[in-house]
């Protein structure tokens, strides 16, 4: 693999932007917890919390965003762009669709929203303010995410880069300015929300000035509606088992966190920490699962299947050493966390347990992110992804962790333990799925079926 040096610089040119992309994203949510944390530790609380709204969302134009991925990388390796503005615009839909529908909830019924995450009066009032204000941000995050997506898979990831690093710089520098009042009067969970919404506009005006540029893919805005059917079916096909294996893990993993709500005011503080840590971490595996996944699916578009399977054994194979450096950070950072976050006792000693469970949980995550959001879905193999959540999550980690919450009121770190038992327990699931090669696939049609009518004209 290491041996090779055109593929290790082609994973690095991809994976390694993505990979900052990713830091950046997360620092932000480190960022705002920290000086939340510094103001107060409910204030921290109840961002964290109201931020697993959005979190859903996110995993809706997550999916929509992957399943443009997965085709418009093996269209970009095949070279017809008709077909990847074809596909773009699908997804500008779906995730404009979705982006207005959360932010109505979040603007106009914050009290309701947050109900769902907690029964505290006092974290419902400060989450639903913050609320109102960041709504505006996600009105804007499926369009900037499309835009991003785009700009991945026609060979400019390293503007993604730019573009999120920027927009995450502004975004902590007005978070410091506005929750502590550097300039006027501070403004607490307002300023953080109000800092996110600056910052996604910065974000969206970039990545569409960009798409303007010479050799960049612009949209076709006057072909929007006039998209191929077998498009829209081809894209519908690969979205519904992400959208469904998106919708399990993200509805889940917001369970998990308002479990934390309901079994203690402290315990959404110290997993508020631990969960910016873990996206903090785990970076390198994100930017390796997108990067990889682009490379195979380039190398299967363009009707090279062997090397597309070749790829894909690769990047399964540095899953692991990945994973197991990963662990080991996880639990070599513990101390550095522990004297940086301000909590009270409790809150303290349920984020050192919580670290410690997440060393051992890591392992499981990076590996499994990589096989299956990055080799699986490069060949339309998205379906088993929602299977393995189905039957591990919500089989055997919620019911275990609902069973510990509600009725047998099992200490913070043992519910914590339960809800990170599906990464681990599918690993060799996923491993025999893997050797089973249904992944390697060509995904792409010829032209005459990717052309959609002329504008203004229907299909017979």
């Amino acid at each position: 693999m290491f041996s090779d040096r055109a593929f290790m610089k082609k994973l690095s040119g991809l994976a390694l932007p993505i990979a900052a992309q990713s830091l950046m994203l997360s620092a932000v949510s480190v960022a705002d917890t920290l000086m939340l944390g510094g103001v107060e530790q409910n204030a921290m609380a109840a961002v964290s919390l109201a931020s697993k709204f959005q979190f859903v969302q996110n995993m809706i134009l997550s999916s929509v965003v992957a399943a443009f991925a997965i085709l418009g990388a093996q269209y970009w390796g095949k070279k017809d762009r008709g077909a990847l503005n074809a596909l773009f615009s699908i997804a500008l839909r779906l995730c404009g669709i979705t982006s207005v529908a959360f932010f109505v909830m979040c603007e106009f019924f914050p009290g309701a929203v947050m109900q769902l995450f907690t029964n505290d009066a006092e974290l419902n009032r400060i989450a639903s303010d913050y609320l109102r204000t960041a709504a505006w941000s996600y009105l804007l995050t499926g369009f900037s995410q499309c835009y991003l997506g785009l700009l991945k898979v026609s060979d400019h990831a390293a503007d993604t880069a730019r573009i999120s690093s920027f927009a995450v710089v502004i975004n902590i520098g007005l978070n410091a300015v506005l929750i502590f009042g550097l300039i006027g009067q501070p403004m607490g969970v307002q300023g953080a929300a109000l800092a996110t919404v600056i910052a996604r506009v910065i974000e969206l005006v970039w990545a569409v000035a960009l798409s303007f540029r010479k050799n960049y893919i612009r949209p076709d805005y006057s072909r929007f509606f006039a998209g191929s059917g077998v498009l829209r079916r081809d894209f519908v096909r690969c979205l519904l088992p992400l959208l469904g294996a998106g919708l399990l893990w993200g509805i889940g993993f917001t369970a998990y966190s308002a479990f934390m709500g309901h079994i203690d005011q402290d315990a959404p503080a110290a997993n508020s920490v631990a969960s910016s840590v873990i996206e903090l971490v785990c970076c390198l595996c994100n930017g390796l699962a997108s990067g990889g996944g682009i490379l195979v699916g380039n190398a299967l578009g363009a009707g090279d299947l062997e090397t597309g399977r070749l790829y894909g054994t690769r990047m399964v194979r540095l899953s692991w050493p990945v994973g197991i450096l990963t662990s080991l950070v996880m639990f070599g950072i513990t101390p550095l966390v522990m004297s940086i976050v301000q909590l009270n006792d409790t809150a303290r000693a349920y984020l050192q347990t919580m670290m410690i469970v997440m060393s051992v949980y890591t392992v499981g995550r990076v590996v499994n992110t990589i096989t299956i959001n990055g080799v699986f879905a490069a060949g339309g193999d998205t379906m088993f992804d929602m299977y393995s959540l189905a039957v591990t999550m919500w089989g055997i980690a919620l019911p275990l962790a609902i069973l510990g919450t509600f009725v047998l009121h099992w200490p913070v770190w043992l519910v914590y333990a339960c809800t990170c038992l599906d990464e681990v327990g599918k690993i060799p699931w996923v491993m025999m799925h893997f050797r089973k090669y249904r992944w390697v696939r060509d995904l792409t049609r010829s032209a005459g079926e990717t052309a959609g009518p002329e504008p203004g004209r229907t299909q017979a």
